[in-house]
């Protein structure tokens, strides 16, 4: 059984979020709320929060919580904010204020997906053509 949430429009940029998705991807959900609570990132408080709420839906849900593992954590760019700050001479320089989507999915069949990447094998004349 699959247990799925996601929370929308946070107002933290995706990188930062990833950051903190990287280091708990491989954990057991009960340990990584631990570690989330402990981590002093501001990104951490929020994927604590989609955390909190994936697993109350799991308990509501009647599966059992001590069994259950992370399936996928996905964290995807949402809508950027433009806003504008003071440039020289008068002018407004443009910068974008990034949002994300947080998906988290809990499976309790016991085993880890694993995140499959890609490595690429750098050569001299073309950059990124050869693929290992």
């Amino acid at each position: 059984m699959n247990i799925t949430t996601i929370q929308k429009y946070i107002h933290t940029s995706p990188r930062k979020l990833r950051l903190v998705a990287d280091m708990i991807r491989k954990m057991d959900p009960a340990k990584a709320l631990g570690i989330l609570g402990l981590t002093p990132k501001d990104a951490a408080g929020d994927l604590r929060k989609a955390l909190q709420t994936v697993l109350a839906n799991a308990k509501q849900g009647g599966m059992d919580v001590e069994k259950a593992v992370f399936k996928k954590i996905e964290v995807n760019e949402s809508m950027k904010m433009r806003r504008f700050r003071a440039g020289t001479k008068g002018r407004a320089r443009p910068y974008k204020k990034r949002m994300a989507h947080i998906k988290i999915v809990l499976s309790d069949e016991g085993k880890v997906i694993s995140q499959k990447t890609e490595k690429l094998k750098i050569t001299k004349e073309g950059g990124n053509k050869g693929r290992e």
